[in-house]
């Protein structure tokens, strides 16, 4: 195939399908941008070389043109698998005739043809018509322990409210030796007090939520199998010594595994200190067996 003839627009606005290929050829990289941007659209483009520049020029100059961009170079050319693969686990896809702006892949494809809709209620409504614990909601205090429930005895909103305990400097200074944890607004006083968010020693975050567990926990054997992670765990107000945390742990979603004997369930974590300012935020996962004893 003979090249184009400069500024030609049929490369760029006939879409070919089948074994052929256009080469058009470049002076600089902002013109190989204008003429990749001239196609209108495209679900992925390719660049191959080994310079961080031109990677970076390139891929941002044709990103707004392209869903997906595939950049190869000698660390990663083996192990690619073609600049055609689909990819419906990514959120790609080129604007005008490539893609319509996003690949339908995987429950992404299913919600794209699925009404939605925005409720708008009080808390406890809220919460009674999704069966998810939104706060603000009541809680539901019980003379049980929910560690002590299985699945099948859990609702939405059942609630421990934890004892009290005093933070002390002895702690932060053993957390900080035993973890290895030794930045400076937990161990030095001047550089702390310096500190526009704390103003001197604070505990780690991560001493709180430990502390925090500690409080909660029901520590006998039981429905409550294992801890399976933290989402969304946020820091808002630093702890001090002297300080006094507590914590509220509430079943926020309860989703039984049906190839399992347990479920998961989704605890929604507030740690509070004596000001009733909240200390930290965040989601506990568990895998609660389904009944307790097991048969």
């Amino acid at each position: 195939m003979s090249p184009p003839r400069s500024g030609a627009a049929e490369p760029h606005d006939i879409e070919p399908f089948g074994p052929v290929a256009t080469v058009l050829t470049y002076g600089t990289l902002e013109e190989a941008v204008e003429l990749a941007a001239r196609g209108s659209g495209s679900l992925v483009g390719s660049l191959v070389t080994h310079d961080p520049t031109v990677a970076r020029t390139v891929t941002l100059g044709v990103a707004p043109w392209h869903g997906r961009i595939l950049v190869l170079d000698r660390d990663d050319a083996g192990e690619s698998t073609g600049h055609g693969s689909p990819l419906p686990v990514l959120v790609h896809g080129g604007p005008g005739r490539a893609g319509g702006g996003e690949e339908l892949g995987g429950i992404r494809g299913v919600l794209h043809h699925m009404q939605r809709t925005a409720i708008q209620a009080s808390p406890d409504m809220v919460t009674a018509i999704t069966g998810q614990w939104t706060p603000g909601s009541r809680r539901n205090r019980t003379d049980v322990h929910p560690f002590r429930k299985s699945l099948a005895e859990l609702a939405i909103g059942d609630t421990v409210t934890s004892g009290s305990r005093v933070v002390t400097r002895d702690d932060i200074d053993h957390f900080a030796e035993f973890t290895g944890d030794t930045f400076y607004a937990h161990t030095d006083e001047d550089a702390a007090a310096r500190n526009p968010f704390f103003g001197g020693i604070v505990a780690h975050g991560y001493l709180v939520v430990s502390m925090a567990a500690g409080l909660f926990v029901e520590p006998s054997p039981g429905p409550v199998l294992a801890n399976f992670g933290i989402d969304r765990l946020r820091f808002l107000t630093p702890v001090k010594a002297g300080d006094e945390i507590s914590v509220q742990l509430t079943v926020k979603q309860i989703t039984p595994r049906a190839s399992a004997d347990y479920g998961e369930v989704r605890w929604d974590a507030l740690v509070t200190n004596a000001d009733d300012k909240t200390v930290a935020t965040y989601d506990v996962l568990t895998l609660v067996a389904k009944t307790w004893p097991q048969d």
